[in-house]
């Protein structure tokens, strides 16, 4: 049996959709909203609409971006020939904080994970490969996928059918612990592991 009204708890149950709330918490951000201000409210439904209605994917590196090229792949200050892959959006910024890298990325929206059905062909990996067939100047891949067990799987695929291009392929070192996400990792563990990659 349900303590609220049929409104508050069709909000209780939006809050709990997101990743990480259980129902405590989304009890507490409904009340919260409830309490705003209606022109605080309005601004964090415009927020949303906004942000839903105008943010796209990159089509070079398939980051989220108000624009297209995002503002790392249009930047003329970036080295375009270094591309780092990563697994997600959040993880770009994870690596932008630590100052270091200079290329460009490319985001693979996922990784290789038999056991849930992903296979090479459900994530960004065929965007890569036509991303490298496509330019010269690319030098190098550095894969930075998480250090889990889906993380690897996909490091080696994406060295394996990198490798006949020619194109050298280094995997960031284990500063990272193994089991860990690059969007939770501090700047100088990070900054470590950027140094210490190696290659396949």
């Amino acid at each position: 049996m349900s303590y609220y009204s049929p409104s508050i708890e069709k909000l209780i149950e939006g809050f709990e959709k997101l990743p990480s709330i259980g129902h405590k918490t989304a009890v507490r951000l409904a009340f919260h909203i409830l309490d705003a201000s209606e022109e605080d409210v309005t601004e964090f439904i415009n927020a949303i609409t906004n942000a839903k209605a105008n943010l796209k994917y990159c089509s070079e590196c398939f980051n989220i971006s108000d624009t297209d090229p995002c503002p790392i792949c249009s930047s003329p200050k970036r080295d375009k020939s270094i591309i780092c892959v990563v697994e997600d959006v959040k993880d770009i910024i994870a690596m932008e904080r630590t100052h270091e890298f200079k290329g460009v990325y490319h985001v693979l929206h996922g990784s290789i994970s038999p056991m849930n059905g992903i296979g090479p062909d459900e994530i960004k990996i065929k965007e890569l490969l036509n991303r490298i067939q496509n330019n010269s100047e690319i030098k190098e891949i550095i894969v930075a996928t998480n250090p889990r067990v889906e993380g690897e799987a996909t490091a080696m695929y994406i060295s394996k059918i990198l490798k006949p291009l020619g194109v050298k392929v280094t995997r960031i070192a284990h500063g990272i612990p193994v089991g860990g996400d690059l969007e939770y990792t501090d700047e100088v563990t990070l900054t470590k592991a950027l140094e210490g990659r190696h290659e396949f």
